[in-house]
């Protein structure tokens, strides 16, 4: 019953993890927008703003990484606690096991202070102050004015890079062994989906990326 119940908590966090790769490929594209053309990105903005969809889509998507982090929460310390005094021994790491895979709670420690920056920047001074109606520096669906505001700053600049790196990480194992937990697992289509995974999660680096460099690149020029 246990290792039933352990085999469904991995599948319920395999499921929202890959639900939160598509987000975060929808939201890099969508950010991108703002490299080519402010005006195009605030209407992006207009069009979510506090609009039912975009609020049961935040809804959901909160939720989903709700669940996602407690669970990779629970199954972390169950795992630490089956191995016990062994995770102290100095025996070397396997050259099979992957750096991320040996520090997924780090990273998503590292990935979850992100969230919580980027939503104090952005969810914060965008949705809900629409929804509450509060006055801040510039309109709710200003977004280009609030990416040019923080990524004119290097200290914020350094701070999203370095949650970038570590959600690259995260996912560079996370995204392959979640298919795997699926089921997708045979030998031809894993080497497969570690391939697809890299490709994915280093798109989705570089998306993110190159709007905060390009738009602090931007802000010394002017």
């Amino acid at each position: 019953m246990s290792n039933l119940s352990s085999i469904g908590k991995k599948l319920v966090m395999s499921v929202s993890g890959l639900f939160l790769v598509l987000f975060l490929l929808f939201h890099m594209s969508m950010n991108l927008v703002a490299v080519f053309s402010g005006e195009a990105y605030n209407a992006v903005c207009e069009f979510l703003g506090t609009n039912w969809y975009a609020l049961i889509g935040t809804a959901v998507l909160a939720l989903g990484a709700i669940v996602h982090i407690i669970y990779a929460f629970i199954l972390t310390m169950q795992n630490r606690k089956a191995r016990g005094v062994e995770r102290y021994s100095n025996q070397a790491t396997p050259k099979t096991v992957e750096w991320a895979s040996q520090n997924m709670l780090i990273l998503g420690i590292i990935v979850c202070l992100g969230l919580v920056l980027h939503l104090s920047h952005f969810w914060y001074k965008m949705m809900f102050a629409e929804l509450v109606g509060a006055t801040n520096q510039f309109a709710p669906t200003d977004g280009a004015a609030w990416i040019q505001f923080y990524f004119s700053k290097p200290l914020i600049v350094v701070l999203y890079l370095i949650w970038f790196v570590a959600i690259w990480f995260h996912l560079s194992h996370g995204f392959w062994s979640a298919i795997q937990t699926i089921g997708w697992n045979n030998k031809i289509w894993m080497d497969r989906w570690r391939c697809i995974s890299n490709i994915v999660t280093t798109v989705i680096f570089l998306g993110f990326a190159s709007v905060v460099i390009i738009t602090y690149i931007k802000s010394l020029c002017c």
